[in-house]
């Protein structure tokens, strides 16, 4: 396993690190679907102990991922292994979950949820700890004082260092002068790069102030591993958001399912080949630290440990990027 270091800080991550999203199980937040198909714990520990025994050494979690429930779970599956959680890197945000305050990013909110995280995880530290989006209210109301908030919580020694999640370039550039982050975070894909091109706005960004980013669904939550059958889809449970979403939807997915053809005839057609070249795609892009998959078990662990040994060309890159990125 390789590592990489994240920004300017001396935290090095394995560039295949774990996504702890799909532990939170089945969620709603303010009435909305958030989450995923509960999973069950000992199949998670036993996955936890595969990826570790192979140099994983990252593990990205939320106070909204089952409202708390994906951070005790990882508490928990660390210790019945024997662990100390100390000696891995472990990231939570705060943004998504607002409670009884106005906004997520008030001051008060943003410790009582730091704190909170804390306990869940059994830690007295926090190594990345994220704002997990971008939006800081009516004319960024709240941003000045997220910032300060956060930087307080690092002086304080309660985390290591800042990171900023956002969905959108504008909210990337509008939050990265004032919240000084070390370390960025949203979606990279096959199908999507806005976010780590060298050249874009955020790419752009990243090498002004010497930013890495950390990847979140470089499988595109699965679809990427042509799994899901268009004409026999799986019926999504209440409190899974891919229930509503569109990318589930019947059409999207038989265009997805004629692109991937030519994908599995030049790379091959198993689950490990199609995520070995999904997540080695998004590590060829520069200022990519490391790529977040989420797990369920084993067996999904062992498919995406193989993109250790895969490489990809730049007529590979070039390959998947065009036929996937082109027009329906």
């Amino acid at each position: 396993m390789k590592y990489r270091r994240l920004g300017t800080s001396g935290i090095e991550v394995s560039e295949m690190s774990l996504g702890c999203w799909t532990m939170g199980g089945l969620n709603w937040v303010e009435g909305k679907a958030n989450g995923w198909a509960n999973v069950n714990e000992d199949e998670i520990m036993r996955a936890v102990k595969l990826a570790i025994d192979n140099g994983v050494n990252h593990f990205d979690n939320a106070d909204i991922y089952g409202n708390g429930r994906a951070e005790r779970m990882l508490a928990r599956v660390l210790n019945r292994l024997g662990l100390k959680s100390e000696d891995y890197i472990i990231a939570t945000k705060v943004g998504h979950f607002k409670g009884t305050a106005a906004h997520a990013y008030e001051p008060l909110h943003i410790r009582h949820q730091c704190e909170q995280s804390l306990k869940n995880l059994r830690r007295d530290y926090i190594d990345i700890y994220y704002l997990h989006h971008g939006d800081f209210g009516p004319a960024n109301q709240y941003l000045a004082e997220a910032a300060e908030t956060l930087e307080a919580l690092r002086e304080e020694g309660k985390i290591r260092i800042k990171g900023q999640s956002a969905y959108t370039a504008a909210h990337f550039k509008t939050a990265v002068p004032m919240v000084r982050p070390e370390v960025l975070q949203s979606w990279a894909h096959a199908l999507d790069t806005r976010f780590i091109e060298p050249k874009g706005p955020v790419g752009r960004l990243m090498v002004e102030n010497k930013l890495s980013l950390v990847a979140f669904s470089p499988l595109s939550k699965g679809l990427l591993l042509d799994k899901f059958d268009p004409e026999n889809m799986p019926a999504f449970e209440d409190g899974d958001h891919r229930k509503a979403s569109p990318q589930f939807n019947v059409e999207n997915l038989r265009r997805l399912k004629r692109k991937m053809v030519p994908i599995k005839e030049r790379f091959g057609a198993s689950i490990a080949d199609l995520a070995a070249v999904a997540l080695r795609f998004v590590l060829t892009f520069p200022r990519v630290a490391c790529v977040i998959p989420g797990f369920r078990n084993e067996r999904q662990i062992a498919a995406n440990l193989t993109v250790t040994g895969r490489e990809l060309s730049p007529a590979d890159v070039a390959f998947i990027k065009g036929l996937l990125q082109s027009p329906p």
